[in-house]
């Protein structure tokens, strides 16, 4: 299919500054993951257990993300990485990323809602539940709906608040270590307790790479977002080298002041309660009063950051497909403003019935579904890895110029290999457990593992349909958009 870019009335609006972008992939993953997880990380894996987990997921999403912008700043699609795998890899790879990654975000709409109102019920313990989960899925509907402006300016006052918190936890914690705050000095005794720094052996730290895996899902974002960016050429590697460094500082920084001033020991760092979540926790020691409400509401700002950007990249991922035939037709219409409303009311109204599916089976159904889309993030990661390394071949065998690249991301092959290597690993560990039993876990592993299955049967069904191939490296499409 050719470049459409004359036709005006198929083309999303170039309204993202920099600014946008940077928070949005930054935002994307200061959320729960940090303020809730990492307290289970630690009491699990031990502080170094902890730390050397997200020291190598970060450098992990560093080399996934600078590859992403290697391929983003050259060709800003919306579709983004779905995009590239047609180009570069096969068509039928593209189709199943592209469907694989919808269905992730749309799903986590519905456990963005799940988790709005068990805040809500935090202030509200006797008001309906469907009252929150409304209230919040028409904010996340309408700062989708008005224009991308309006997300993107949404997104970046929501992760400015969440940048905030974690700086101020990061002073008042060290202010703390040093004992010029809230007491005498803490200093590194925390590491020395016990088999720390490091608790429960390789295995557990595995088990941590998940955890911080879930985490890091959001910054590829930046991808999707690039098509609807101004000046992708510049603003995509300006992005993605502020991220990478804030990214690191902020998590690795964070989760030890907390590994320093709470024992891996304490049992209350395992709650996904907000009210000993580990920054209620420091701040609680710091002497600070309504510390729990105030997380609560910071929190809350992470949730509505989550469910917004996972509207958004949906709507663009299905408008994408659509207009390329691999979704309904009607799903690719854009209304003046440049907005795909009929794929942002499907995506919506799939997001609300995965929520709906919490009220039946004891939740059995919606675990499912969550647990499929956990798995999603990965893959999306995995097709990444695979596209720039496809990319660079591909532009060297065509004898192009590295050098006229806008971007270009560092140490490759390594890079991308490294990352695929580590998303494997995750994906095939998602719930090893299951298998280390006297006997094996059938219903455990199916319900860790389904969204595997899932993603190959869009791979090889389109595959064994459509007669597709692998796309020799001279021959992929480095010119037009679709």
């Amino acid at each position: 299919m050719t470049k459409q870019a004359g036709n005006q009335n198929n083309q999303l609006k170039r309204g993202l500054k920099a600014r946008h972008l940077s928070m949005i992939s930054l935002g994307g993953t200061i959320g729960t993951g940090l303020f809730l997880a990492s307290g289970g990380a630690i009491h699990t894996a031990g502080p170094g257990g902890a730390l050397a987990a997200y020291a190598a997921i970060g450098i992990m999403v560093y080399f996934l993300m600078t590859g992403l912008a290697e391929m983003a700043a050259f060709m800003p699609v919306a579709g983004s990485f779905r995009v590239y795998a047609n180009k570069f890899v096969d068509p039928a790879f593209g189709f199943a990323l592209g469907w694989n990654y919808w269905y992730n975000w749309a799903i986590t709409i519905a456990a963005e809602l799940s988790a709005a109102v068990l805040i809500m019920k935090f202030w509200f313990p006797d008001s309906p539940s469907s009252l929150w989960s409304a209230i919040c899925l028409i904010i996340m509907f309408l700062l989708n709906y008005l224009s991308v402006k309006g997300f993107g300016e949404a997104e970046f006052w929501f992760s400015l608040i969440k940048v905030i918190t974690v700086i101020i936890f990061i002073i008042v914690g060290s202010l703390m270590i040093f004992g010029i705050m809230g007491g005498k000095a803490i200093g590194f005794g925390n590491f020395t307790i016990g088999d720390a720094p490091f608790h429960g052996g390789f295995l557990t730290i595995l088990g941590i790479f998940m955890a911080a895996g879930f985490s890091f899902q959001g910054t590829e974002l930046l991808g999707i977002a690039a098509g609807e960016s101004e000046n992708p050429r510049k603003t995509i590697p300006k992005a993605i080298r502020q991220v990478f460094w804030r990214i690191i500082l902020f998590y690795i920084l964070a989760i030890l002041v907390i590994a320093l001033i709470i024992p891996y020991t304490n049992s209350s760092l395992l709650s996904s309660d907000v009210a000993v979540s580990p920054f209620t926790l420091v701040f609680q020691k710091a002497g600070l009063a309504f510390s729990a409400s105030v997380m609560n509401a910071i929190i809350l700002t992470a949730v509505l950051s989550a469910g917004n950007s996972g509207m958004y990249a949906s709507t663009r991922m299905l408008w994408d497909m659509a207009r390329e035939g691999k979704a309904p037709r009607f799903l690719g219409n854009l209304d003046k403003r440049g907005v795909p409303v009929n794929a942002l009311i499907v995506t919506a109204l799939v997001g609300t019935l995965a929520f709906l599916t919490t009220f039946f089976g004891d939740g059995a159904v919606y675990i499912w579904l969550l647990n499929a889309s956990g798995m999603s993030g990965f893959i999306a990661w995995v097709g990444i890895a695979i596209c720039h390394y496809r990319f660079r071949k591909a532009y060297v065998a065509q004898g192009r110029d590295l050098n006229e690249l806008p971007y270009r991301s560092k140490w490759f092959p390594f890079g991308p290999l490294f990352a695929l290597v580590i998303c494997i690993v995750i994906i095939l560990g998602q719930n090893y457990t299951a298998f280390t039993g006297s006997s094996i876990d059938w219903s455990g592993a199916l319900v860790s593992y389904i969204g595997l299955p899932l993603f190959l049967i869009f791979w090889l069904g389109h595959k064994f349909i459509y007669k597709t191939k692998m796309v020799p490296l001279k021959e992929c499409d480095f010119e037009n958009e679709l």
